[in-house]
């Protein structure tokens, strides 16, 4: 029987529908409180826009689960006097995929659509060796100048995402544009509700984290660790299907989707902490893929292990085709056992519990 119900889909739908980009995350840090505020008993939001719910508040051990709400999405960096945009990233934005996408653009008074323009092929020589570039890519907006483009509330600093939407792919794959990390900010948000409809109770006060910009640096995570000063921080990310073309396995591991959750073995992670969950995977016969880091995890895993004196920290990712496109696709049934697997290793914390290598000599 699937853990995740109708009303579930439904909402996952709207949220990746739902435009966030990094920064600029209000509006889907809205709906994500909004369905979550049923299974919490509290939540708050800090200054730059990290919500989090609390479950059983008022304990003095504290442990987090998290994720990331923010997207990859590009500004308007420079306006022709022809009327034409040039960008910039705002996050890791492929330059390679731009090209004949369709893009919303984010003004005060709304959204304006536009396109990113590419010369035909027809206009190209055979020897042409021009592709795209972050300095040659631009956005077309119908315009006939650069006046009319600012009379459209255009304006240097607007933000940028594409207007591709959330499909089901075989009845298999999710796939839209920002699965990359709102699928994590919807796991997390599973694991309240499952916490909440089995009754179960927690000794110790859980934070289910939706943090923001970590698509800039995990800066959100930074922010939100020292506020809360957690015991212990489970985090969990999207990471490579290395089973599509083009793919080096040598490099980037052997991690497929449709395999299970996959845990990351790097100085951030802390070890008996992994070893927790791993146990937990195996009695409940989770499905488990296992990956290295070398220097870092580069997730919010990072930010949470290094705060206020080192936090026993642990990464679990969602395995993800085509990552930073318009079409990151993650098989349902991992969906389901990064959910499961979450919400069966919290109840094996126990209140006060110690992951120190050892307390004395």
């Amino acid at each position: 029987m699937s853990l995740i119900t109708t009303q579930s889909e439904a909402f996952l739908r709207k949220y990746l529908n739902n435009a966030s980009p990094t920064g600029f995350e209000a509006k889907g840090q809205k709906l994500w409180l909004e369905y979550i505020k049923p299974y919490i008993h509290e939540w708050q939001l800090d200054n730059y826009g990290t919500a989090f719910g609390i479950i059983n508040p008022g304990t003095d051990y504290k442990v987090v689960i998290e994720g990331h709400a923010d997207e990859i999405s590009w500004f308007v960096n420079y306006i022709t006097e022809e009327g034409f945009i040039h960008v910039i990233r705002n996050g890791g934005s492929d330059h390679q995929i731009a090209p004949s996408k369709r893009v919303n653009i984010h003004t005060p008074d709304g959204i304006v659509k536009g396109v990113f323009g590419w010369p035909a092929i027809h206009t190209r020589r055979a020897d042409s060796k021009v592709s795209p570039k972050t300095d040659n890519i631009f956005i077309d907006v119908g315009a006939a100048d650069k006046k009319e483009v600012l009379e459209m509330g255009i304006e240097v600093g607007c933000v940028i995402t594409y207007e591709d939407e959330f499909i089901v792919l075989n009845d298999r794959y999710y796939v839209g544009r920002a699965l990359d990390n709102r699928i994590g900010g919807f796991c997390i948000a599973e694991v309240a509700r499952l916490l909440h409809e089995n009754n179960i109770k927690l000794p110790f006060t859980l934070y289910v984290v939706n943090s923001v910009q970590e698509e800039i640096g995990l800066r959100g995570a930074q922010m939100v660790a020292d506020s809360i000063q957690p015991n212990v921080a489970i985090v969990t990310d999207v990471t490579h299907d290395s089973n599509t073309p083009m793919i080096e396995k040598k490099v980037v591991g052997d991690i497929r989707c449709g395999k299970g959750p996959s845990v990351t073995f790097a100085p951030a992670v802390h070890n008996k902490l992994l070893q927790m969950i791993m146990e937990t995977a195996k009695e409940k016969e989770i499905p488990l893929q296992r990956e290295a880091a070398s220097r870092s995890t580069g997730t919010d895993t990072d930010a949470f292990a290094y705060s206020n004196g080192g936090v026993p920290s642990a990464l679990i990712s969602l395995p993800l085709r085509y990552m930073h496109t318009t079409v990151e696709m993650a098989h349902k049934e991992d969906v389901e056992n990064v959910i499961r697997l979450i919400y069966e290793s919290l109840q094996k914390i126990k209140y006060g519990q110690s992951f120190k290598y050892f307390d004395h000599i």
